[in-house]
């Protein structure tokens, strides 16, 4: 069952590069898709969720470097490959020293997806 409850938390409490991040996505800001914040998925609550794309965004903190963070990580990123999602993930450090970079591989994975999730639904429709 989805936790909206810890998700509303999640939202109140983000991070600076999390602020930072939504002011790219929000709104359909971003080349137009449509993204979630802390999105709760299965026992996992998603940092960016783009749905159309079936793309997930997460931003690490120093927190991601313990063996028991990595351990959970590692689950998620399990769980959501079953399910087709894909997750691109990023430290915080990497969105201060080099922005351009990370909106260039994120545009770049929308498009990818988008264009393979539209040659699916063509084949499926034939």
């Amino acid at each position: 069952m989805a936790d909206f409850t810890r998700a509303r938390q999640l939202r109140q409490k983000e991070t600076w590069a999390e602020k930072f991040m939504w002011r790219w996505l929000r709104g359909r800001r971003f080349a137009g898709y449509k993204f979630r914040r802390q999105h709760p998925l299965g026992d996992f609550h998603l940092d960016f969720f783009c749905e159309e794309a079936e793309l997930n965004i997460e931003l690490d903190g120093g927190q991601h470097g313990f063996p028991d963070q990595q351990k959970h990580d590692a689950e998620r990123e399990q769980f959501l490959k079953a399910r087709g999602v894909k997750t691109l993930r990023f430290w915080n450090s990497q969105l201060r020293r080099n922005a351009q970079a990370i909106r260039e591989a994120i545009f770049n994975e929308l498009q990818k997806r988008a264009s393979a999730g539209t040659r699916h639904l063509r084949q499926r429709l034939q």
